[in-house]
């Protein structure tokens, strides 16, 4: 009884979702401390916001690889998946710069897409560096 207890909480996704959820706060602290040092304005939750909408691209190229990963997989497919994650991601910081760049004073605009740049990086590496079906 124990044994299959354990087995269904390893398929409903908590940690994973825990994992991201973390991520995207602190990222948006981040984000959002960055830009007031810099001399910017914007708040805390207006990051959240940007980034959590700046974060469609990532999902899509998520649901396509998750769709990649159904083959059998081999070098041509890793090279596909890592393809839609690099569009992912540049779409995703792209996006975000966009929106996000308008708080900046012109001079700092490069500095402030440093953390948005490692944000996205980061959540495109959990995406291509899950591998198990």
């Amino acid at each position: 009884m124990v044994q299959g207890t354990q087995d269904a909480d390893k398929q409903d996704g908590g940690p994973e979702f825990a994992q991201v959820f973390v991520i995207v706060w602190l990222g948006a602290a981040v984000v959002t401390m960055n830009t007031k040092l810099l001399g910017g304005t914007i708040s805390f939750f207006q990051s959240v916001c940007v980034l959590g909408y700046c974060l469609l691209p990532s999902c899509l190229s998520l649901i396509l690889c998750r769709l990649i990963l159904i083959a059998h997989q081999n070098r041509i497919l890793f090279l596909l998946r890592f393809i839609v994650t690099c569009i992912g991601f540049a779409w995703a910081t792209f996006a975000a710069m966009v929106f996000l760049g308008d708080s900046q004073p012109s001079s700092r605009k490069t500095l402030a897409v440093y953390p948005i740049f490692l944000f996205y990086f980061i959540i495109s590496w959990l995406i291509i560096s899950h591998s198990n079906v």
